[in-house]
């Protein structure tokens, strides 16, 4: 068995940006790099954001699992280890391959709106929208949730053990405890500055009785949870939809701060939605991820489909002309986040325009990008079929609060899941021993702008857009590369990024995920990770206004090549691999 040795208290450490501005869209900082290398194996192989939780899930790879019991048991454990990111009181997306069948299937476990939710949901007494630290804190922000669903179905047609057997470890390890790690423990903190603490259960499970938060060290246990599932082994997903804590949830969304409309029926009448996975070609590969409501593989896709029009092999690190690259990166990501701003939404209630990946569409946009020279902004396109004169552009961005697991079991299956809560810490609401969502704040606060509506804006039932992107890369009709991360709207640059990485620069794995990071989500200027400068520098030779700018991605890969198995975690967070 391969195993990544971990440093002291996983030799990392983490805080807050200083800057207001930086936390509503970075909850947590990259305090130090840890160097991570790739992990092989030949049998199996699991990569997700905490070590506990990747031992929970190679116990039951070990143990002749499928890749879908394996991400019970990893979720699970990482809404007990890393409840500050995802859950089951939030949403998931599940790209999964079914080695049997030879079949790639997506599932939308998305937070849907209410059904009491109307367009002006998020409008102040002033018919303003009101600010987005207003939104967050308290029920009002919390949608229906859809991850325990999703685990659900997701085993009831992949999983081949026991759930009460996959629930019941998780549920004594919230029981004994585990302990806090220094992530945690500055997230904690972070949090505490915003609203955490006028919570009561999330006050008196994460703070210490003077208010602070609970230290790095110190053995962290949530009867509370455990005894949730207990609840969860005997009954699935009715015990949160049905029954005793469903009206719990109801009753903290609705009374305590900030309350929301959330109803018994609400919970009752989720389901999980199966989707056709979108996938778009790149250099003989087909790069398939979660369509709408999420924009990921949309606009992921639209990434690399502009920039195989320019030769990126060329542009690799060490080849003196990074920074070209880069450029080209950036130009291709303005585009497409400007497409993502305008057509984008839940396809169950907006009608997404035909042909935002057709190959003619992306040469004629592919054509307005100056390999020698930056442009501004970019405006959105115009595809084969659309409604632009229909709607505004959207332009609030996703908040990282998220998580990202990858899966290949013994059998050939594979998994990629990216699953949240939305901002760190969600709604801060807390319910049996977990953290509800605050997902709604992912849907445009404003309904409409210029006197049109904003295609992701608040409608009854409606699933607010994600930028989350579980990927599987394809090559001769099978799995090749499983890649995702948490990072809210930056996921779509960091998973791109990373593809070019493998795809083009031949990187190795861990390499690839490590690699300093360039974003624009067609803003005015191009943030570029801290310690690569003299990247900023090239960019800014380019005609780039640069920022430099802590980027703090929690990519997991890994890669199949015949019989090996090659997995990576990013070294910004405390994820690990494990394999055989």
């Amino acid at each position: 068995m391969t195993r990544l040795a971990l440093a002291p208290a996983f030799a990392l450490a983490f805080t807050l940006a200083p800057a207001l501005a930086q936390e509503a869209v970075q909850p947590e900082k990259t305090f130090a790099l840890d160097p991570k290398p790739a992990v092989t194996g030949t049998t199996y192989m699991v990569a997700a954001a905490h070590p506990l939780a990747v031992e929970a899930g190679e116990a039951v790879l070990a143990g002749g699992g499928t890749a879908a019991d394996a991400l019970v048991a990893v979720q699970l454990a990482l809404n007990l280890v890393e409840p500050q990111s995802s859950g089951i009181g939030g949403g998931a997306f599940l790209l999964y391959w079914d080695a049997a069948t030879r079949r790639l299937t997506s599932l939308d476990g998305r937070e849907k709106a209410p059904a009491a939710a109307t367009p002006d949901y998020w409008l102040g007494e002033d018919g303003k929208p009101v600010g987005w630290w207003d939104a967050v804190i308290g029920g009002r922000s919390v949608g229906v949730p859809g991850t325990l669903k999703l685990l659900e179905e997701a085993h009831d047609r992949w999983g081949r053990r026991n759930w009460a057997g996959l629930v019941r470890p998780i549920a004594e390890m919230a029981g004994r405890g585990f302990g806090i790690s220094p992530r945690l423990e500055a997230s904690i903190a972070g949090a505490t500055a915003r609203g955490l603490g006028d919570f009561p259960a999330a006050r008196a499970y994460f703070l210490t009785p003077d208010g602070t938060a609970r230290k790095a060290g110190t053995t962290l246990r949530n009867p509370a949870f455990a005894a949730t599932l207990r609840s969860v082994a005997a009954r699935k997903s009715a015990a949160l939809h049905h029954g005793p804590l469903a009206g719990e949830i109801v009753a903290a969304v609705r009374t305590e701060k900030n309350p929301g409309i959330l109803t018994l029926a609400d919970l009752a009448s989720y389901e999980v939605i199966e989707r056709a996975p979108v996938c778009a070609p790149y250099r003989g590969y087909e790069v398939c991820g979660m369509g709408p409501p999420s924009s990921g593989a949309l606009t992921v896709g639209q990434i690399l489909m502009l920039l195989e029009h320019f030769d990126m092999a060329a542009y690799a690190p060490g080849s003196g002309r990074e920074a070209e690259g880069r450029h080209l990166l950036a130009e291709a990501m303005k585009r497409a986040y400007a497409d993502r701003g305008l057509y984008m939404a839940d396809s169950d209630f907006v009608r997404m325009p035909g042909g935002l990946l057709d190959p003619a569409y992306m040469t004629l946009r592919a054509q307005g990008i100056d390999r020698s020279s930056a442009g501004g902004k970019a405006t959105p396109g115009n595809p084969p079929w659309r409604e632009a004169a229909l709607w505004s552009p959207d332009t609030d961005p996703d908040r990282p609060g998220t998580s990202h697991i990858v899966v290949r079991d013994a059998y050939g299956n594979a998994a990629s899941m990216t699953t949240t809560i939305e901002t760190g810490f969600g709604s801060r609401v807390m319910v049996g021993g977990f953290l509800l969502n605050n997902e709604l704040t992912d849907f445009s606060r404003a309904p409409e702008a210029d006197g049109r509506p904003i295609a992701n804006r608040v409608q009854a039932g409606k699933r607010p857009r994600s930028s989350m992107a579980p990927t599987i890369v394809m090559k001769d009709g099978k799995p090749m590369l499983l890649i995702g991360s948490p990072g809210g709207s930056r996921i779509i640059a960091y998973v791109a990024q990373s593809l070019v990485a493998i795809l083009d620069w031949n990187m190795p794995l861990a390499d690839a995920l490590a690699l300093p990071h360039t974003v624009n989500r067609n803003g005015e200027k191009t943030d570029v990770e801290e310690g690569a400068e003299a990247l900023a520098a090239g960019l800014e030779a380019l005609g780039h206004e640069v920022t430099i700018r802590n980027l703090n991605s929690g990519l997991h890969a890994i890669r199949i090549d015949g019989r090996t198995l090659t997995g990576a975690a990013d070294p910004r967070r405390e994820g690990v691999a494990m394999g055989r």
